[in-house]
């Protein structure tokens, strides 16, 4: 069959989308990547029930993660929420150069409603996208091991895993929250940050 321009240019544009979908839920080194079709990543959110006023924080640049939120400006911090654990981010030995000065403060919070978890950077290149994940084991093993999953069998997307994302601002700091309708009760150990161009280049991690 052959296809027209337009065609042509939707056809490039989904599979452009499908393989930066697949590089973000390889992410953090791990090496549980799916391969069957069952575990066709989800969003958590559609891009038409993101609030209209939606910054692009977190998904400029990450071709195919326009549907998914992964900053909330509308969520309530968890830091303001009643209860929530506070954690400081240390430096791992997969940082990337340069990030010697990046330091953080996450916090986890649990509700009626779910998941809020709310990072804070600051010491990160300026105008640089990253991504952070709750993760299944502490810091000190395997710098968190792999991602915190609801379902272990299920996707490495969204709403299966928790994700955050957010551009630097050009002062070198940065700020994500994001709710999840699940409780992660006390299997989600701690939380990792990383480049979204250096997705095996573990930044920091934090306990909670």
């Amino acid at each position: 069959m052959k296809l027209n321009g337009s065609d042509r240019w939707r056809t490039a544009a989904a599979v452009l989308g499908l393989t930066a979908v697949g590089l973000l839920a390889a992410g953090c080194g791990d090496d549980t990547s799916a391969d069957s079709a069952d575990s066709t990543p989800q969003a958590s959110e559609s891009a038409s029930d993101m609030p209209s006023d939606m910054p692009s924080d977190g998904m400029d640049g990450m071709d195919g993660m326009d549907g998914m939120m992964m900053n909330d400006p509308n969520a309530t911090p968890a830091n303001e929420i009643e209860g929530a654990v506070e954690a400081s981010f240390v430096l791992l030995d997969t940082r990337p150069p340069g990030s010697d000065d990046v330091a953080g403060t996450a916090w986890l919070a649990q509700t009626d409603d779910g998941t809020t978890v709310t990072i804070t950077m600051t010491g990160l290149e300026a105008g640089a996208e990253y991504v952070s994940h709750l993760h299944a084991q502490e810091c000190a093993a395997d710098n968190g091991g792999p991602h915190f999953k609801f379902d272990p069998n299920g996707p490495e997307m969204p709403p299966n895993e928790v994700h955050l994302g957010f551009t630097a601002g050009t002062d070198g700091t940065g700020t994500a929250t994001i709710t999840n309708e699940q409780q992660v009760g006390d299997a989600a150990k701690s939380i990792v940050i990383h480049p979204t161009e250096a997705m095996d280049n573990r930044l920091a991690c934090a306990d909670f």
